[in-house]
């Protein structure tokens, strides 16, 4: 896997469309949330692909009033 490939933190939540605060409690809560793919130091990062995996099997939450 090609590292320039890989989401950091913030554009794995920004692609996901949730905060990076979300991002880090579905890495630690949810087993069906994918792995970072490897880590750069301490920051993990992530498959674009296996996050748009995630998400087309949890698709995201209408906003109330939309």
């Amino acid at each position: 896997m090609d590292p320039e490939n890989l989401l950091t933190s913030q554009e794995a939540a920004d692609r996901l469309g949730i905060s990076r605060q979300s991002l880090h409690n579905l890495t630690s809560n949810d087993p069906d949330f994918p792995e970072p793919e490897k880590r750069f130091g301490r920051t993990p990062l992530w498959s674009p692909e296996a996050l748009d995996a995630w998400r087309e099997r949890h698709p995201a939450r209408k906003k109330r009033g939309s």
